[in-house]
C-alpha cells in the first residue's frame, strides 16, 4: 500500500502504458527462467547421453577383446611361437590402454584394479606350462571382465536415475515458478487496475456529488493522470457554475414570489369588495365574472406560496433534529386538509406502530413531507376512496407509507415525477392547477433528513409513496 501511494502516473497513456508493463514483469520472468532450465536441461542429456553411448562401445570392445585375448592365449600354450607372442603382447597392451580411461571416467576403484590385476597375472603367460593354471587365470579374467560390465550396467542405471529425479525437480520447480509467477501477476494486474481506477472513481465521485447538488466537493487531486485532472477541473469549474446559477434561481424565485404578492393582495382585495357589493350592486353576469376572478386569484395565491415554500426549503442548510410525535403531526396535516379531504370524500386510514410513536426527526421538514403527500393523494387519488397513512420501524429506518386508489405512476413517469416543475400526465380530482412541487419538495425534505422516497407495489392501494428516514439519535 506505501508503494501504490508512492506511485506518480503523469498521463493517461503512461498509466495504461505502465499496468501493461508491470503486469507483464511476471511473464518475461518465468520465460526467462524456463529458458535458462531447458538449457540446462539440453546440456545435461547431451552429456548423459554421450556417456551411454561411449560406455556401452567401450564396454562392448572390451568385451570381445577379452574373448581374443583368451582365444590367443590358448593358441599360444598349445602352439607357442612368436607371432602368437607378438599378437597377445599387442591384445593386452591394446586392453590395458582403453580400459585405463574408461576406468578413470567409471570411477570404480575395486572393479577396475581387480581387472587390472587379472591383467597382470595374463602377462606372465609365457611361464605358464600347466593348462589347468592357466585356465584359471583365463577364468578369473573372465569374471572380473563380467564383473566390470555388471558395473558398468550398474553405473548407467545410476545415472539414468539420477536424470530422472533431475527432471522430476526441474518439473517441480517449474510448477512452483509458474504458481508463484501467476499469484504475483495477479497481484500487479490488481495493483495496476488500481492505479486505473482510482483517478476514475474520483471524477465518478465528483459527478455523484454535482448531480445531488452537494455544496461541498471531494478534494482535488495533486497528482494524476493529467488528462483526467483536467475533466477534473472542468467539472469543479461546472460546479461553481451551477452553483452560481442555483443562487441566481433562489434570488429570483424569492424576489419575483415576493413581487407578486402586493399586487396580488391588492387584486384580491378589489374582487372580494366587489363581490360584496361595497362599490355598487352587480348584474348577474359581472358576479359571474367576479366569482371567475376570485377563483383565479386563489389558484395564483396558492402556486406562490408553492414557489415560497419551495425556495424557503431551498435555502435550508441542516435539519434540527428532536424527538417529535408522529401521530401528533398526522392530526395537525390531516386538520389543515380537512376541507379539501370533505370535498373529495375520502377517508383517511392512520397506523402508527408502536416504535415509531416518538421519532428522532425534523417536525418541520416531516411536516412537509406529510402535508405535500396527503395533498398529492386528495389531488390525483380517486374520490370517494381511502388513503392510508401508516408509519412503521424496520432493522435501521422509519417508514412512512402515504397510500391511495387511483390511476397507476407508469414506470417512465417514475424516473421524473420529483423533479420540480414535472407533473404528471394522470388526471387530478381538483380544480386547482398545481406547479409540480409538491413531489420536488418531498423529495428534497427526505434528502435533507437523510432520507428517500421512492414508489413501492403495495396490495391495498394502486399508488404508494415511502419515505425511508434512518433512525438518528435525537440531539
Amino acid at each position: 500500500m506505501k508503494l501504490f501511494r508512492h506511485v506518480q502516473i503523469r498521463s493517461l497513456k503512461q498509466l495504461i502504458f505502465g499496468s501493461f508493463i508491470v503486469a507483464l514483469i511476471p511473464l518475461f520472468t518465468l520465460l526467462w527462467q524456463s529458458q535458462n532450465d531447458l538449457a540446462k536441461l539440453n546440456h545435461n542429456t547431451v552429456t548423459e547421453t554421450q556417456f551411454f553411448v561411449k560406455t556401452a562401445g567401450t564396454i562392448r570392445n572390451l568385451e570381445n577383446m577379452a574373448l581374443d585375448i583368451e582365444r590367443l592365449l590358448r593358441q599360444h600354450f598349445v602352439l607357442p611361437n612368436a607371432t602368437l607372442k607378438r599378437l597377445n603382447d599387442d591384445s593386452l597392451n591394446l586392453f590395458q590402454d582403453q580400459l585405463t580411461p574408461f576406468c578413470q571416467q567409471l570411477n570404480d576403484a575395486d572393479v577396475c584394479g581387480h581387472v587390472h590385476r587379472q591383467l597382470i597375472q595374463l602377462e606372465n603367460y609365457s611361464s605358464m606350462t600347466d593348462k589347468i593354471v592357466l585356465d584359471a587365470h583365463l577364468q578369473s579374467f573372465r569374471i572380473a571382465v563380467s564383473t566390470l560390465s555388471d558395473g558398468v550396467r550398474d553405473t548407467v542405471n545410476e545415472r539414468v536415475s539420477k536424470q530422472q529425479d533431475y527432471l522430476s525437480k526441474l518439473q517441480q520447480k517449474q510448477a512452483w515458478s509458474t504458481a508463484v509467477l501467476t499469484v504475483l501477476s495477479l497481484t500487479l494486474i490488481i495493483f495496476a487496475t488500481k492505479l486505473i481506477i482510482k483517478p476514475v472513481n474520483k471524477l465518478k465521485d465528483i459527478i455523484g456529488a454535482i448531480a445531488e447538488n452537494q455544496n461541498d466537493l471531494p478534494a482535488k487531486s495533486s497528482s494524476g493522470p493529467r488528462e483526467l485532472i483536467a475533466v477534473e477541473k472542468d467539472l469543479f469549474a461546472l460546479h461553481q457554475r451551477i452553483q452560481q446559477l442555483e443562487k441566481v434561481r433562489t434570488a429570483l424565485l424569492r424576489h419575483a414570489s415576493h413581487e407578486l404578492k402586493t399586487p396580488l393582495a391588492s387584486f384580491k382585495e378589489g374582487c372580494a369588495l366587489l363581490a360584496e357589493e361595497m362599490v355598487g350592486p352587480l348584474s348577474v353576469q359581472q358576479k359571474e365574472v367576479v366569482t371567475l376572478l376570485q377563483a383565479s386569484t386563489t389558484r395564483l395565491n396558492l402556486l406562490i406560496e408553492k414557489l415560497l415554500d419551495y425556495n424557503a426549503l431551498l435555502q435550508q442548510a441542516e435539519p434540527s433534529i428532536e424527538n417529535i410525535k408522529s401521530a401528533n403531526i398526522i392530526q395537525e396535516c390531516l386538520t389543515q386538509n380537512g376541507l379539501a379531504l370533505k370535498q373529495s370524500g375520502c377517508i383517511v386510514e392512520v397506523e402508527v406502530s408502536d416504535g415509531a410513536l416518538t421519532i428522532p426527526t425534523d417536525a418541520e421538514l416531516f411536516r412537509r413531507i406529510l402535508d405535500n403527500l396527503i395533498s398529492n393523494a386528495i389531488a390525483h387519488g380517486a374520490l370517494q376512496t381511502r388513503i392510508y397513512v401508516a408509519i412503521t420501524v424496520d432493522i435501521n429506518s422509519y417508514l412512512l407509507d402515504v397510500a391511495n386508489h387511483g390511476n397507476p405512476i407508469s414506470a417512465e413517469a417514475r424516473t421524473d415525477i420529483f423533479e420540480p416543475f414535472k407533473r404528471g400526465d394522470f388526471m387530478r380530482n381538483d380544480r386547482v392547477i398545481g406547479a409540480g412541487l409538491g413531489l420536488s419538495i418531498v423529495a428534497d425534505c427526505s434528502r435533507l433528513l437523510g432520507g428517500t422516497v421512492t414508489i413501492v407495489d403495495v396490495d391495498y392501494a394502486e399508488v404508494c409513496f415511502r419515505i425511508k428516514l434512518p433512525r438518528n439519535d435525537a440531539q
